[in-house]
């Protein structure tokens, strides 16, 4: 009677190598885009925030002040290539109204839905809103309406 032996080779295990690490590596890359784009979008809104507070803070009257601050907002984020699904830019232009020579400071928040629905790794979200705001002054002597 014959005994089979088995032999210590290592044939196939290259294989089950694979079907393990090949899925872990591309949900280690998948995290690593996510973290990057996340980053990306952090810093475009934060200088989009700053753009719309500093155009807001030289405009003549809070009307204006508003409608040039969205426009400074969308043009920095289209400037940078982000695309958000929902662009949302709130200016506080409260300060206005007080008389010449009073300080006062006018605050921009800008507001980016991100889309992560492109990136299918499990445990990120299809999309993030990513927010940032800006102050910035007025000038104290300078006329408003």
């Amino acid at each position: 009677m014959r005994t089979w032996t088995r032999r210590h080779d290592e044939r196939g295990s290259a294989a089950i190598e694979a079907i393990i690490g090949v899925p872990a590596f591309v949900l280690f890359v998948g995290l690593i885009i996510f973290g990057g784009r996340t980053a990306t979008t952090h810093a475009a809104v934060e200088a989009a925030a700053a753009d719309a507070a500093r155009t807001a803070s030289i405009a003549r009257s809070s009307s204006e002040a508003r409608q040039e601050a969205v426009a400074a907002a969308e043009a920095s984020l289209a400037n940078q290539d982000i695309h958000c699904l929902n662009v949302q830019v709130v200016v506080d232009v409260g300060d206005f109204s007080k008389p010449v020579g009073t300080a006062g400071t006018v605050t921009a928040t800008v507001e980016c839905l991100l889309d992560l629905a492109d990136l299918s790794v499990p445990g990120v979200p299809g999309s993030r809103m990513v927010k940032a705001a800006s102050t910035s002054p007025l000038d104290t002597w300078r006329e408003r309406e």
